[in-house]
């Protein structure tokens, strides 16, 4: 919430409960499982169950430009998608701060180690690092036409 904060996509620096008067701006935000999976890593059949939720509300954003994936699962998934759709997905890789663009009406995709306590605390992601990735889709934002 602090970069989300930062970067102007969020009314406050932190959110501890779902009262507490959060509101994103020109941001939402999903799951690919709905539940904390053993050692928080779905499986297949996990993600398989929960695709229906995700996708539904990505079809419900009409404004969606670009999709933040929190972490390899969340990219993995959503290029599986996007395969499924007839995007051409060949060349997508994995990396933090990897951004990729499509034809319209598919959005952009930006690629983000997951802020979780085991990729932060450890240094793998750090405040820079993520700030970096929201500089790049504030930048696109601005130079790319709404849909």
């Amino acid at each position: 919430m602090e970069a989300l904060h930062k970067f102007g996509f969020a009314n406050q620096p932190t959110s501890n409960s779902v009262d507490d008067g959060l509101k994103l701006r020109d941001a939402y935000m999903t799951a690919v499982v709905r539940c904390a999976p053993p050692k928080n890593k779905p499986s297949v059949r996990e993600i398989e169950t929960c695709k229906f939720y995700w996708t539904e509300e990505i079809g419900l954003l009409a404004q969606i430009r670009v999709v933040l994936a929190l972490g390899r699962i969340a990219f993995d998934t959503y290029v599986k998608w996007l395969r499924d759709a007839e995007e051409d997905v060949a060349t997508l890789k994995f990396r933090h701060g990897a951004f990729y663009h499509f034809s319209s009406p598919r959005p952009a995709l930006a690629a983000s180690y997951h802020p979780s306590r085991q990729n932060t605390q450890t240094g793998r992601l750090t405040k820079q690092m993520l700030e970096s990735v929201l500089v790049q889709i504030q930048e696109y934002l601005r130079s790319s036409n709404p849909i």
